[in-house]
């Protein structure tokens, strides 16, 4: 990135330095602490908090969650992902004019101060040279960030070791309100995950002050009471923690209980919505209420998601759901998998976090939502899971409420390359609640661009010899055509019943490992032919030919005893699978295996049901927009969930 040197004569005024109160008598409301790693965090993680790659950098040691010593003579930047402040978004959609940057310093150090564009254009705001230990602060504006762009300081120490404290991003004014939030947790069989997270919500006063209550609704056999630290969690928490028993209703039922409950029987402002399997940095909580607290107006504050597996990884930046096929994506620009270590806020290569990203809806691992707009848009729809969260943003975005993902506030969740979620058991919810948020927000009078991606889709599965995948797309048709008037009672029943549909499919029967079925009969040497990916469209439509023209031909009955070979998940594609006869194939997770089986008639049977469907629903589409937009109030009302939870 190119660096300028400083702001206008206007603007480098606006950012002088003044003397500040100490955190007990400060005015401002707090917006952001400068945060730092966990005693032990490996690099991966602090690259998050902390850029040491500055030149002279000695390795920062934590001393809390809030202080950090530096070596002499050394310099540390702030510019990471929970250190810099991402100002394009609190210009875009809070009432805040100006930020102030509060630090407080054991010795003499100069401090700088930086901003970028958003186009990650780096530019030096201000710096000092601080005579004495003591509190610092920058008042700093937020025009210069109508397009994007983050501020960040960088911090450099003298000969002195160097502590900074109880430092953090403030606004001028007092925040609007009371500030505080009900969070609703959805667990199923995750006993020792939910138990982590309650614990991580307990363990810092600030966010504690903060809660009203924690609801967890609680809808497995394995209870989260009965976990290793569950009581220790518990009582940190004490009266704030209401565990709710009830049968599996997916994350539409989980969260409609703590959103129930947070509006019926708390007196919140705001209602955080967040996953059982994920671990969180606490701060985020107060980060994304101080966001909602001084928003021009009522809306839905998002989180990210980071990669529980590959821990310096931002996995999602930002969702929207594309209208044409009417399938979610990826925000236009928003940064997919990016490695903090690799690239930090300032690489040159990391330009897109520098742009502000703007959103349809952000995912329910973490999402807090104004208590007004659940009073008054209701509850979730009852899809069990799958696109409940998007649907509730789409139905914000239509009464004017918008969402907005929140740099800087973010938990560690397990990536959706490590799921089989769009092509197992939860094929029939991903399809089924598609067609029912397609009816309630398309525009469009036939489904034509749904319709075009999920018939190629068809024929990747039957190609792929998924068959079972087909069926429930099958199922979810038939279900979402039969009206809304079933989506409740469906909730506590559709699980179990797709589960057993899919079970009716060689694909769909899972055995523990490949080793507990024959040896496959072709050698590595073999499987290359088959392996290669076409790489141009002649060899592309080449293929497709051949894998059609195979796959109605009747297969070898040895092939169906004893596998052709053994696939990885991630190499089971389409133009390796429509040229064999069986093979055994990993599931995503790498916890299991499926013996994939080629069967022609299955093959002609769910394709000719398949175009008869999407034939159908061309023809019912607009009748069916019609009833679900009628039934949308009823289905998601507070009194229809009530009605619901008393039954459990």
């Amino acid at each position: 990135m190119a660096t300028k040197t400083a702001d206008t004569p206007r603007a480098a005024q606006k950012a002088a330095p003044k003397a500040a109160a100490g955190p007990e008598t400060y005015g401002g409301a707090l917006l952001q602490r400068v945060i730092f790693p966990r005693i032990g965090d490996p690099l991966d993680v602090r690259a998050l908090y902390l850029d040491e790659d500055t030149g002279n950098a000695r390795r920062a040691r934590s001393l809390s969650r809030t202080a950090l010593q530096i070596g002499p003579d050394s310099e540390i930047s702030f510019a990471t992902y929970f250190n810099g402040f991402a100002a394009s978004y609190w210009r875009r959609w809070t009432t805040l004019e100006s930020v102030v940057l509060r630090l407080n310093v054991s010795a003499a150090c100069r401090v700088d101060v930086y901003r970028s564009k958003g186009d990650g254009t780096q530019i030096h705001v201000r710096g000092l040279a601080v005579a004495k230990a003591g509190p610092v602060s920058f008042d700093l504006e937020l025009a210069p960030f109508e397009d994007g762009g983050w501020y960040w300081f960088n911090v450099t120490s003298e000969s002195d070791d160097l502590e900074i404290t109880d430092s953090g991003w403030y606004a001028t004014s007092p925040a609007p309100g009371r500030g505080s939030v009900s969070i609703s947790i959805t667990t199923f069989n995750r006993p020792d995950d939910c138990v982590g997270a309650l614990t991580a919500i307990g363990e810092d006063d600030l966010v504690l002050a903060a809660i009203t209550a924690v609801v967890v609704a609680d809808q497995g056999t394995k209870k989260v009471r009965d976990a290793t630290g569950y009581a220790e969690a518990a009582a940190r928490l004490g009266d704030r923690l209401r565990m709710r028993d009830q049968a599996n209703m997916g994350g539409s039922g989980g969260f409609a209980r703590g959103m129930f409950e947070a509006v019926t029987d708390t007196d919140c402002d705001q209602v955080l919505l967040m996953d059982d399997d994920i671990v969180i940095e606490p701060d985020c909580i107060l980060r994304a209420l101080a966001f909602s607290r001084f928003a021009a107006q009522p809306m839905i504050v998002g989180g990210h998601m980071l990669n529980l597996q590959a821990r310096s990884h931002l996995h999602s930046m930002g969702e929207i759901v594309d209208r044409g096929p009417f399938m979610w994506n990826a925000a236009p620009y928003a940064a997919t998998d990016h490695d903090f270590v690799k690239r930090p806020l300032r690489h040159p290569k990391s330009v897109n976090l520098h742009r502000r990203i703007d959103v349809d809806y952000n995912g329910w691992w973490m999402c807090m939502i104004p208590r007004r707009l659940v009073e008054e848009l209701g509850l979730p729809l009852p899809l069990f899971i799958k696109w409940d969260d998007s649907e509730y943003s789409l139905r914000a975005a239509a009464a004017g409420y918008p969402t907005a993902s929140l740099p800087g506030v973010a938990i560690w969740h397990m990536p959706w390359s490590n799921k089989d979620d769009g092509t197992d058991w939860q094929a029939y919810f991903h399809f089924r609640n598609r067609l029912i948020v397609a009816a309630l927000y398309s525009d469009d009078r036939k489904p034509r661009g749904l319709v075009k991606s999920s018939l190629r889709s068809t024929l990747v599965n039957l190609l792929s010899l998924q068959y079972s995948t087909v069926a429930l797309h099958h199922r979810a048709i038939q279900d979402f055509m039969a009206g809304p008037d079933r989506l409740f009672e469906m909730l506590p029943t559709a699980l179990a019943e797709v589960r057993e549909l899919r079970a009716q499919f060689d694909d769909g029967r899972v055995v523990g490992s490949a080793r507990d079925l024959p040896l496959p009969s072709m050698t590595a040497a073999h499987a290359a032919h088959f392996s290669h990916r076409p790489d141009n469209p002649i060899a592309m439509g080449r293929t497709l030919l051949e894998g059609l023209v195979h796959n109605l031909r009747k297969p070898r009955p040895e092939h169906h005893e004893r596998p052709q070979l053994n696939i990885s998940a991630q190499d089971a594609r389409w133009y390796l699978m429509s040229r064999i006869d069986g093979a055994t194939v990993a599931t995503a997770d790498g916890r299991g295996t499926t013996f994939r089986k080629r069967d022609p008639e299955k093959f002609r049977m769910l394709m000719r049901q398949a175009v008869q469907d999407f034939m159908q629903l061309e023809r019912e589409f607009e009748r069916l927009k019609g009833e679900y937009r009628a039934a949308l109030r009823d289905l998601t009302s507070i009194e229809s969930w009530r009605k619901v939870f008393e039954q459990q």
